[in-house]
């Protein structure tokens, strides 16, 4: 076993990487970015390195700083967990070739193989592995989109090679959106995956998304059906634009022989792959509409594959409250050649188990993900079934640079319907204020009529809930949220951080009715980080942007990245027009002006990190 492994990642997974290497004895490093110095993760590792700004491209995606870390702390292993490195083939053959660390995931090549979603559907098709109608090459002209859809028919799915939870995908339902939806899929993937390659897929009108989680080994260095291990399914069925919300396991809608024709699929195309460590095989199952919830969907309903995720998911928690494996523990046992502990024959699922993010997002506000707030309280649930996977505590800041989640809440019983009484008691006791959460939409959907029966598609939250109970729901079960100038007593932190070779020590003092710690003129505020100065405009002026009398800003309404600036200096236009992108908590968001008139000045540019009420455009 190793003796130390650097986490290339941060929040929740990362803490819980570092949990699995604990019980192994195994010491832990942490990777940091400038927001994440007071991260959950950094505090629960035995040592931490500073690996860049704010931005994760400059940071938690910069694989030579992440390497360098692992060198510094003397790791002799890297896991990257999931989301920023964790399916980028290039960043794996970097570990692999670095003396004396061991990279805890797939080789490189079969990264490669599985992680580009043309080179999958080729390695399924010819391993028999049902495929959606769809390229098997890359598609780089509007042309081919809509001859796919003439085709076909609409709707097409447009997807970024390197994509995943409904990033980089865009769904055309005619040809006069072909163009923007292409265009849009591959700035998405470009910026996401720094890979603008996109394939087509038709669109399925019922989906169900079912998928197999898998540990694979090849101890005769080359691996086999028998090498690979399937631990059942999940079904991840209930997503709000393509990004999944409530996981659980088993599906609600299998019936046990096409649950194992399912899963005897995704043995198949792993081992057609050569494909070791951890993985999930991703597929759509055609929904019977009118289906009776009581007859599980049967052997003959079409599937099929959708993706491979070449890394651990966010929902393997589910799996593990179901066999009792520990997913993480086998990626380390696989990567540090001691082979895997169990085999199919182990395999036994037990009981039901449902998995509820617990983002920093408005549902009533169309999931909107919070800008901003603190954790004045944090009390999560307990007792018999329930788990809390989190790396926040009460007290601590909401870091909106990367992702909204907060935690996650896993609930397991002896079947579907105690596992769903159970989550009632277990949400109901989770206690946050400070940060909107959307604890109360996962406590609608308990009384849900199509979530409860199971008879729910991938479309249903965006097409078919009432919008307005959402609405309620949040009212009756909403966090509160807490004004700090509330508070009588004036709290002063003052904080000193040391960094040695990117190494990081801490010291931290807290002064209650202390007087303020001054500060520069240039702006901050007493112990806080001072934030750069907003782009200005030729003048050199001090931070701030000038808009002329009778002129107009159009703002940052959150916090996130500039993916593309669509207007130029002197440009005309009119009210409704996008002027440019926003990219926030993975999600393309169109900024547009508000009126019209002629661009006077242009503050950002593509790439830049931007705060909510930053300026970006000026119109005259």
């Amino acid at each position: 076993m190793f003796d130390k492994v650097l986490v290339a990642n941060r929040g929740e997974i990362a803490v819980r990487v570092m949990r699995a290497c604990e019980e192994l004895g195994v010491d832990t490093v942490a990777v940091y970015s400038d927001a994440d110095k007071h991260g959950g993760h950094v505090r629960y590792a035995d040592e931490a390195y500073n690996v860049g700004p704010a931005r994760a491209a400059d940071s938690y995606l910069d694989g030579e700083a992440v390497v360098e870390a692992a060198r510094s702390a003397g790791a002799d292993a890297i896991h990257p967990g999931y989301g920023f490195l964790a399916e980028n083939a290039d960043f794996a053959a970097r570990v692999e070739a670095a003396d004396g660390i061991t990279w805890v995931g797939p080789a490189s090549d079969a990264m490669e193989r599985l992680g580009e979603k043309t080179h999958a559907r080729r390695v399924m098709d010819d391993a028999d592995v049902p495929i959606v109608p769809g390229t098997t090459e890359p598609v780089t002209d509007v042309e081919a989109v809509t001859e796919f859809g003439d085709e076909y028919g609409y709707p097409v799915a447009i997807k970024a090679e390197g994509g995943g939870g409904g990033r980089g995908m865009k769904v055309v339902e005619s040809a006069d959106e072909a163009e923007e939806a292409l265009e849009s899929a591959k700035r998405e993937g470009e910026a996401y995956f720094s890979n603008d390659s996109v394939y087509l897929e038709r669109y399925l009108q019922t989906p169900r998304h079912v998928e197999v989680q898998i540990v694979a080994d090849d101890p005769d260095g080359s691996v086999t059906e028998s090498d690979v291990v399937h631990l059942g399914e999940r079904d991840c069925s209930l997503q709000r634009r393509h990004q999944k919300v409530i996981e659980e396991g088993p599906s609600p809608a299998l019936s046990d022989e096409l649950r194992e024709k399912i899963g005897e699929a995704a043995r198949r195309g792993v081992a057609a792959a050569d494909y070791t460590n951890a993985g999930t095989v991703e597929f759509l199952v055609e929904e019977d509409p009118d289906r009776d919830p009581a007859e599980p969907l049967g052997p003959d309903t079409p599937f099929y594959f959708l993706e491979v995720n070449t890394r651990i998911q966010v929902e393997h928690t589910v799996t593990e409250e179901l066999t009792g494996i520990d997913i993480v523990r086998e990626q380390l046992r696989v990567a540090s050649g001691e082979g895997l502990s169990v085999s199919q024959d182990d395999v036994e699922l037990e009981g039901h188990a449902i998995e509820f993010r617990i983002n920093a997002e408005n549902a009533a506000d169309e999931f909107q993900p919070a800008n901003e707030g603190s954790l004045e309280t944090y009390d999560p649930p307990g007792g018999i079934g329930v788990r809390v996977d989190d790396a926040l505590r009460q007290g601590d800041e909401l870091v909106t640079d990367y992702d909204s989640m907060i935690a996650k809440l896993i609930v397991r019983a002896g079947d579907r319907e105690a596992c769903l009484a159970r989550s009632k008691r277990a949400l109901a006791e989770y206690d946050i204020d400070g940060v909107v959460t959307i604890v109360p939409f996962h406590r609608l959907m308990l009384d849900d009529e199509r979530f409860v029966d199971g008879t729910h598609t991938t479309k249903y939250l965006d097409e078919e809930l009432d919008r307005e109970l959402v609405a309620d729901a949040q009212e009756r079960w909403g966090s509160e949220t807490v004004d700090a100038a509330d508070d009588d007593e004036e709290v002063t932190e003052r904080e000193f951080t040391v960094e040695v070779n990117g190494k990081r020590f801490d010291v931290e003092l807290e002064e209650r009715g202390a007087p303020a710690i001054p500060v520069p003129e240039s702006g901050g505020s007493g112990g806080g980080q001072e934030r750069p100065p907003q782009a200005t405009d030729d003048d050199g002026g001090d931070g701030s942007v000038d808009v002329a009398e009778g002129g107009e800003s159009v703002d940052a309404e959150m916090q996130g990245t500039i993916l593309s600036v669509d207007v130029a200096e002197g440009d005309e236009v009119a009210a409704g027009d996008v002027v440019c992108v926003l990219e926030a908590m993975k999600m393309e968001n169109d900024v547009v002006a508000e009126r019209g008139g002629t661009v006077a000045g242009v503050h950002v540019g593509e790439g830049d990190s931007v705060d909510m009420g930053d300026v970006l455009i000026v119109l005259e």
